[in-house]
């Protein structure tokens, strides 16, 4: 099994809906027909759904850029554009997305399969002209761009979703132990460190299923952050066991018991919770003479009750069957542990959850005036989805903002604030120079 990819970034862009279109009925027989442009078709969202048959991120080293489809224009006639096609991205089970929203970062937690984010939305289709006529404008000559889609950049981590984890000093046997268990084939070498990420292995034990997460080795400080130590420990946060093996020979003048101790020192500093984790204790490399003389101060010594403790050798396999039983026994008889892994892997999981950022309700009408380059700028969630879907190649269109900038209030709070003719206003992408015609 290849290693966890677990951090990657991506851009994200959410289709623009179709422009509205100004046309008027033209039959043989209706010599005055009015406006009939239809309106323009909504743009395509982005939307991230969690894949129980992934666990890597491995696909966004490659792939970083996502877009969805775009709106089709407004028809004559009164025809609707066509909407624009939705892209589904797909990501494993555990995946935390986060996003900067209007200075904001914003988080949002992909744990069951079927979940949806929708991470940008499409922008709306331009209104065509049949809805600007009126009684005393008849024949508009007017009609709406559509919106732009929502664009973000996305930070995705991933945190392991297992029923049981492997943790240990680097070199305590964690990547052997995984690989003679399962089908996994983590990197193996006598080195530090040759576990750079988590790796999964699958095992059976009887008519028992359980996922097993092999996690990179610890070191001192790693809850501060030194070495790697940020990157291992999260991924500890969602597994219902730990199998926490101990180096028993000592190998390179350790001390079993010091490591045993800082070990779960590291976990405690981190998250309290972790150190009272239903732990299981394996005194590994007993097939080496060191160990077995160790071994019954081991026994002794370690502050852990007698029959959650187990001597193995992840090279001969010695003792791993019972440790494994115990593994099983333990799952089966705390079932809220599997059933909480489980239910965070999503197994059975319902109709799809659709989750939104979290971004707090905002009144629309509402708009902030910042001085800015010699002039203002206007913020405001209306006044700027008005702008960026007016098309300012209509001569129509500079008459329907002077509306919307009286009705709103606008063109009064910027005579309070000081405007004055000819200085520049910026309202989303547009930049304008204020005169009392403008704001009339």
């Amino acid at each position: 099994m290849a290693d966890l990819v677990d951090r990657a970034q991506i851009f994200v862009k959410a289709g623009d809906g179709g422009d509205g279109l100004a046309t008027f009925r033209r039959e043989k027989y209706v010599p005055r027909g009015g406006p009939d442009g239809g309106d323009g078709g909504r743009g395509g969202d982005i939307i991230l759904e969690v894949d129980p048959q992934l666990n890597t991120l491995l696909r966004f080293r490659f792939e970083q850029r996502f877009a969805a489809g775009a709106g089709s224009a407004g028809g004559s006639a009164r025809k609707h554009g066509r909407n624009g096609k939705d892209t589904v991205i797909g990501v494993p089970p555990g995946t935390v997305v986060r996003a900067e929203i209007d200075g904001e970062t914003y988080t949002v937690d992909l744990i069951k399969p079927r979940q949806r984010l929708i991470a940008g939305r499409g922008g709306k289709g331009g209104l065509g002209n049949t809805h600007f006529a009126t009684s005393t404008h008849q024949v508009p000559r007017i009609a709406e761009l559509g919106q732009p889609g929502e664009e973000f950049t996305l930070q995705l981590e991933l945190k392991l979703i297992a029923d049981v984890g492997l943790i240990g000093f680097p070199n305590a046997g964690k990547s052997t132990l995984l690989a003679a268990i399962s089908a996994a084939r983590p990197k193996i070498a006598n080195y530090p460190f040759t576990t750079l990420s988590p790796n999964l292995g699958v095992v059976e034990v009887g008519e028992q299923a359980f996922v097993v997460a092999d996690i990179p080795g610890l070191i001192e400080g790693a809850h501060a952050g030194v070495g790697l130590g940020h990157d291992f420990l999260r991924h500890i946060e969602r597994t219902g066991v730990l199998v926490h093996l101990v180096d028993a020979a000592g190998v390179d003048m350790r001390d079993p018991l010091q490591d045993f101790a800082q070990i779960n020192e590291e976990l405690r500093l981190y998250q309290p919770e972790l150190a009272e984790r239903p732990q299981i204790v394996a005194l590994n490399k007993q097939d080496l003479p060191e160990a077995r003389e160790r071994l019954p101060e081991l026994l002794r010594e370690l502050p852990v009750d007698q029959d959650r403790v187990f001597a193995i050798s992840s090279a001969t396999g010695e003792g791993v069957q019972p440790l494994l039983r115990k593994v099983a026994e333990m799952l089966r008889e705390s079932p809220n542990l599997l059933d909480e892994a489980r239910a965070d892997r999503g197994v059975d999981s319902p109709a799809p959850e659709i989750f939104n950022w979290p971004v707090p309700q905002r009144n629309p009408d509402a708009f902030t005036i910042i001085p800015e380059n010699g002039g203002y700028r206007i913020r405001g969630e209306k006044i700027e989805r008005t702008v960026s879907m007016l098309n300012f190649a209509q001569e129509e269109s500079l008459d329907r903002l002077q509306r919307v900038l009286d009705s709103s209030g606008i063109s009064d709070a910027l005579r309070d604030a000081g405007i004055e003719e000819g200085d520049p206003v910026f309202i989303e992408k547009a930049e304008l120079l204020w005169s009392e015609e403008l704001g009339r």
